[in-house]
């Protein structure tokens, strides 16, 4: 039988690991939009990123933005868990 505090000492662990992944996550994310700022790189005006202005309203629409941004984090985070697997 487990004894109760092992327990809840199993699941702070898992708590704090996960939140550390977070952090270093974000962390990456914001170093690559500053990066890709410096190097003057068209995130948010890809080709697909629709923009209406007129008078009085705007909409903004980064589809293609998102997506690739979805595709990098897939990666960076499949590496992060094979990282932490082995």
């Amino acid at each position: 039988m487990e004894n109760p505090r092992n327990k809840r000492r199993n699941q702070v662990e898992i708590l704090a690991r996960t939140l550390m992944i977070g952090g270093i996550v974000l962390f990456l994310v914001g170093g690559g939009i500053c990066l890709s700022a410096k190097l003057g790189l068209p995130l948010g005006r890809l080709p697909g990123d629709i923009r209406i202005e007129r008078e009085g309203f705007s909409l903004y629409l980064p589809i293609t933005s998102s997506i690739l941004a979805s595709v990098v984090l897939t990666i960076v985070l499949n590496v992060i868990v094979r990282i932490l697997r082995k």
